[in-house]
């Protein structure tokens, strides 16, 4: 049984859903890939208490590392791409070739960008923190603005 929730960030409105009570999905508005509405089931703000609080600890600097529990549907590989990302510490970077080389498969850094792309819990799981070989922003679902100023936030500049 699928719920959500609608919550305001710093970054516009949130929806976070779960499945069968566990966090499987935090969308963007307008963010590449975000599954059609109807696909969130029915709205149940009570069920997301403590993704609420810890995304507001987040936004107000205080929280660098998420202890929720997720759901992440995907392939294999997307799923190992992703657990790589939560492996990212607040604040740094890694390149999409590094992950790859993380995982084994040095000559991976396409796939790897293509399970980023499609990373269902965006923020807690941090995709915002991959970037080119050359240190440069690439592609980010839910837009590049969005994503330099997440990537600001981290590294101490604020939300704005």
């Amino acid at each position: 049984m699928k719920n959500h929730t609608v919550t305001d960030s710093p970054y516009g409105p949130l929806t976070l859903v779960a499945e069968d009570g566990v966090l499987c999905g935090l969308y963007m508005e307008d963010q590449r890939h975000r599954p059609p509405e109807e696909n969130f089931g029915t709205r149940d703000d009570d069920l997301f208490t403590e993704a609420g609080e810890q995304l507001a600890g987040y936004f107000a600097g205080d929280l660098t590392e998420f202890t929720l529990e997720l759901r992440l549907d995907g392939t294999p590989f997307q799923r190992s791409v992703w657990e790589q990302l939560r492996l990212i510490p607040y604040g740094q970077t890694r390149s999409y070739g590094e992950l790859a080389g993380a995982l084994g498969s040095p000559q991976a850094s396409r796939a790897v960008g293509l399970a980023n792309g499609r990373n269902p819990i965006g923020i807690i799981v941090p995709c915002h923190r991959v970037i080119g070989a050359n240190g440069g922003l690439t592609g980010y679902g839910g837009g590049l603005p969005r994503k330099r100023r997440l990537l600001d936030f981290e590294r101490g500049a604020g939300l704005f």
